[in-house]
């Protein structure tokens, strides 16, 4: 069995099965990400809320593991030789369950680094705009008189949605048939868009005709079903 005594961060949140790579995170776009991938591939995981609400993201635990205070993060017992490994940030924890299982990233070496461009597309396009967006748009940005805030982001989300709208008009995923963490990492985020942020209408989502058809197909499937409510909230 393995020893996760020597990180702190199982301190806070023990593990009961050691064995298994600990996630710790909330069922935010980010969050989800990778409890869908590790839905999707099947490695077994134990599943750990990091609660905003009661600042857990700022506790001395989670900061050993992720000094940004962000979720999600992992701890896998059985990384590289043997080895655990802690990792932080959504994109590069995609792309080492990836490597780590040989699942839902091409082999070949074109096939990777397209799968990269549209994962690094993601992470520095579409979440922190959206997120910005959501902001100005559900939260404390609707106090704010002056728009322009607001309406930069909704321009460049809508840049952004034509930009896949487009790439998608003749693939049944990003990457073209084969489904991959270009789309798990993507397909959280615009449903959260449209969804928990309100923005649909704001963007003019109805344009993208081709974005809704991939969401469609992305929610659909049994893996995302599951990992959209991990970590489940408490009872």
């Amino acid at each position: 069995m393995a020893d996760l005594s020597a990180f702190p961060i199982t301190r806070k949140w023990p593990a009961r099965h050691p064995d298994h790579i600990q996630l710790y995170s909330l069922p935010t776009p980010n969050g989800v990400k990778v409890s869908i991938m590790l839905e999707e591939t099947g490695l077994p995981y134990e599943a750990h809320r990091v609660a905003f609400d009661t600042q857990d993201q700022f506790s001395p635990e989670f900061l050993s593991l992720n000094p940004n205070n962000k979720i999600p993060a992992i701890l896998d017992p059985n990384g590289p030789d043997g080895q655990p490994l802690a990792l932080f940030e959504s994109g590069a924890i995609l792309v080492y369950l990836a490597s780590k299982t040989g699942q839902f990233i091409p082999q070949d070496t074109a096939g990777r680094f397209q799968a990269l461009q549209w994962l690094m597309f993601q992470m520095g396009g579409i979440g922190p705009m959206f997120g910005q967006l959501g902001f100005f748009n559900k939260f404390a940005g609707k106090e704010y008189e002056d728009k322009r805030p607001r309406d930069r982001y909704v321009a460049e989300s809508r840049r952004l949605l034509q930009v896949l709208d487009g790439h998608l008009a003749d693939r049944a995923w990003i990457l073209g048939d084969e489904y991959s963490i270009a789309d798990i990492a993507t397909f959280p985020w615009i449903r959260n868009l449209v969804g928990f942020y309100e923005a649909g209408d704001l963007v003019g989502f109805g344009d993208f005709a081709n974005v809704q058809r991939v969401l469609d197909a992305f929610v659909a499937r049994p893996a995302v079903q599951r990992g959209l409510t991990i970590p489940a909230a408490p009872n």
